[in-house]
């Protein structure tokens, strides 16, 4: 099975951690105080997700593109 690698992107307000979200997979969200942490904490969420999802029987969804998600982004 081909590992599949979807877009995160990692934000932050002046008084707030780190957040990080897929925009390909609604719902998937996380946070750290440091961008290290973030990345980690969101690597974790996104496979527990996934991980959920095929224990449900469900199919993940194709990773977006950069493309696909810029577009989105600007409506």
């Amino acid at each position: 099975m081909r590992q599949r690698q979807y877009i995160a992107l990692i934000h932050k307000d002046p008084d707030s951690d780190y957040g990080i979200s897929f925009p390909g997979i609604p719902g998937v969200i996380s946070a750290g105080k440091t961008l290290d942490e973030a990345r980690e904490m969101g690597a974790e969420a996104l496979a527990l997700h996934l991980e959920g999802m095929t224990a449900d029987g469900e199919v993940a969804p194709e990773p977006s593109s950069l493309e696909e998600i810029m577009k989105d982004a600007r409506r």
